[in-house]
Order: C-alpha cells, then sequence, then structure tokens
C-alpha cells in the first residue's frame, strides 16, 4: 500500500469509537447530499489500477444497493485526475473518494468540491483541502509491525539497515517512528536513510556495506515501498548478500507467488479489502449528512480534526500471509 501525503501533517490526536457508532445527531441530516434509500452516485478516483474499484464497489453495494459508483483510473497523472474530477462534479457527483496522485496539489480540486456541496473522502492517502474523512492504514503499526518482522528474522543484534521513505512525507515519519518505538535499544541501527526513488536507495546499500566494512556485517534491511525493496534486493544480491534479513512495506499484486518473494523475508501490506469497507461505511455517512466517527483524528495542513478511520496492516511471510493482530487480513489484502 508507498505513496504518500506529500505536503500534509498527519497527527494522530486521540482515540475515538468505531465509524458509526452513536454518529448520528439530531439535525444531523441537513447537510446530507444523498439517500440510501433512493441511492446515489460515487465518484471513486484513483491514482492507478488495483483491487480497490471492485472491492470498495462490492462493500458499497451491501450497504446500499441502489448507490452506483462512477470510476476514474488518473495513471499517476495528476493534471489527469484534476480533469477527472472537474467532470465528475460537472454531472453532479456529489460524494467523491479521492485517492490522490499528489495530495498536496489536490487541495484546489477538494476546495472546489466543497464549493458545490460535495463531500470529499480521503483514501489511502490525505489530500490537502477540506475533506469530510480519511481512511487508510495506519502508519505506525506498518512501523511497529516491520520492526517485529525484522527482529524475528535477524539472528544477530545488528547492524540493521533503515530505508525510510521521503523526508517530507508525513507516512513515512510516522512509519519511521514506528520502527524506532521497536527497535530502538533492541539492535544497533548501523546505517539510516529517508530516500525517495530506487535508485537512491541502491546507493544508500552500497555506501552502508563500505561503512559498515563489508556484507558480512549487515543483518538487516527495512524498506518503504515495493520499488525500493526491489533494488534493494537486487543490491543485496549484487554484494552476496542475498539471505541477509529483507522486510518490505506497501506494493500491489503483481503475479501469482509475489507476496513472500524469495528476496523479500516480510513484508507489511495494506488490507485493501478492509479499507475498502471503512471507505463505504464512511462514504454512507458523510452523503447522508451525518457526523462521522473514526479511530483516529488527523490534520492535513489546511484542515484540521478531520475523522479518519486507519486499518492495522496485514504481515506476509515466505511461510503464509497473516494479519496483524487486530487486522482483518484476507485475500483482499494488497501483496507487496
Amino acid at each position: 500500500m508507498g505513496r504518500r501525503l506529500a505536503g500534509v501533517c498527519v497527527l494522530l490526536l486521540m482515540s475515538l469509537p468505531a465509524c458509526g457508532q452513536g454518529g448520528r445527531q439530531q439535525g444531523g441530516e441537513l447537510g446530507a447530499v444523498g439517500d440510501v434509500r433512493e441511492g446515489f452516485t460515487v465518484g471513486l478516483l484513483l491514482p492507478g489500477e488495483g483491487p480497490d474499484r471492485r472491492l470498495f464497489t462490492r462493500a458499497l453495494a451491501s450497504l446500499c444497493p441502489r448507490c452506483h459508483v462512477r470510476y476514474a483510473n488518473a495513471a499517476g497523472d495528476r493534471a489527469r485526475q484534476g480533469r477527472q474530477i472537474g467532470e465528475m462534479l460537472a454531472d453532479g457527483v456529489r460524494v467523491l473518494v479521492l485517492g490522490a496522485v499528489d495530495p498536496e496539489a489536490a487541495a484546489p480540486w477538494v476546495a472546489r468540491a466543497k464549493l458545490t456541496g460535495a463531500k470529499v473522502v480521503a483514501y489511502d492517502r490525505l489530500a490537502n483541502g477540506p475533506v469530510d474523512a480519511y481512511v487508510a492504514t495506519d502508519p505506525a503499526r506498518v512501523g511497529r509491525e516491520q520492526a517485529l518482522a525484522l527482529l524475528r528474522a535477524t539472528k544477530a543484534a545488528g547492524p540493521v539497515l533503515l530505508l525510510n521513505g521521503p523526508a517530507g512525507d508525513p507516512y513515512a515519519a510516522m512509519v519511521k517512528r514506528g520502527l524506532h518505538a521497536v527497535l530502538d535499544g533492541r539492535v544497533t541501527i548501523g546505517w539510516e536513510r529517508d530516500v525517495t526513488r530506487p535508485e537512491e536507495a541502491a546507493r544508500e546499500v552500497r555506501a552502508a556495506v563500505t561503512a559498515l566494512g563489508g556484507a558480512a556485517k549487515v543483518a538487516g534491511v527495512c524498506c518503504p515501498s515495493e520499488a525500493v525493496a526491489d533494488a534493494v534486493a537486487a543490491e543485496l544480491a549484487k554484494a552476496g548478500m542475498a539471505g541477509v534479513p529483507l522486510i518490505g512495506q506497501g506494493g500491489r499484486p503483481a503475479g501469482p507467488g509475489r507476496a513472500g518473494a524469495v528476496t523479500q523475508t516480510a513484508t507489511v501490506r495494506t488490507d485493501v479489502a478492509a479499507v475498502a469497507s471503512a471507505a463505504a461505511k464512511l462514504v454512507v455517512e458523510v452523503a447522508g449528512g451525518r457526523t462521522v466517527y473514526g479511530t483516529a483524528v488527523v490534520s492535513n495542513g489546511t484542515t484540521v480534526s478531520i475523522p479518519a478511520v486507519l486499518v492495522p496492516p496485514a504481515v506476509v511471510t515466505k511461510a503464509a500471509p497473516h494479519a496483524a493482530p487486530g487486522a482483518a487480513g484476507g485475500p483482499g489484502a494488497r501483496p507487496h
């Protein structure tokens, strides 16, 4: 599930009851833009292809049989996604589920949606602007699960190599915090860098091996994304370190057997089915004009106190996939 939330500030401020429980207040229906009994159209705007469309459509149908999903895939193109949002608003769509290509750049489009009276649920990536709710994998849990997988896999107390997401990415910062909450004091962190591109990661691996005194000195590696893990695995193989534990993160289905591939010891992935289900519940709540309660409250730098549902990640190992404690793993999970 990397990728993530550039230019926003995610703050886990407090735990709240589950979404939709006790969420109706007197007068809450005044902001309604859709009725479950009659059905309404939901615009699902995603940055790329994946299982999300199918899983979200199925989850929404179970809650709102008369609802219709209008789908748009931006194929990683920020400008294209902007046009797609504009077209949906012009056609009268008043509930948007937005997986932003560029969360920071999405702010004007979110603001435009709000001016038309539409509701916006940020999906997977916390878009800037006045979004009504947010759903994603819990980044702190991702970091903790990566750290625990690394501890289980390593045979020595270090040194380990930590490659984190971009320095300006708040989601990556929270994953990093989760990593350190588990690893600090338990292993020696011999090399740590924030990286943006796979080629940067490969260079850091080479530099770390040299600085630490050779391949035998690296006890394990954590990576922030599928692309970075692939680059690191190739670099480890070149250095004669194919057996070094490599812990990945995120990613989408690629092909049979990709999860738990031989180059990775374990990976922490998004449970897409759980995220899609939570998004469908949020859509029904915001469309009905009801007060939304999530599992946390976040801020995106332009809007504070955004209700959020942060879903626990699932962990995949070479042996078998399993959910993190409290997670709902399953066939809809987004493997690395």
